[in-house]
């Protein structure tokens, strides 16, 4: 899926969605319901090797997907994430949500 928001979401295998680009404050809403409508599609993994920069509403926006596939019985796998990423979910104490 492309977008004009700065953000690509590539299906990699059936159950892995890969995230390109930007996930911040003007593409994090985008990026979830993106991410919703794929969790939908049965995706198991999402792999954040393609994001080349994020701020606090990118990582809530990985915590909301994350949360929300949870919430149905569901395992998200979140793999690459970026060091920015990993250091701001460390410094939220959020990080062990996303192992």
């Amino acid at each position: 899926m492309n977008t004009s928001t700065g953000f690509r979401l590539e299906t990699v295998t059936p159950s892995t969605l890969a995230v390109h680009g930007v996930l911040d404050f003007d593409t994090a809403a985008a990026a979830l319901a993106a991410l919703r409508a794929a969790l939908d599609d049965g995706v198991a993994e999402l792999d954040l090797a393609g994001v080349s920069h994020s701020d606090s509403a990118g990582l809530a926006c990985v915590l909301a997907a994350v949360a929300e596939a949870n919430g149905h019985g569901r395992t998200l796998r979140v793999v690459g994430m970026p060091a920015g990423m990993r250091a701001l979910a460390q410094v939220c104490e959020v990080d062990t949500l996303l192992a």
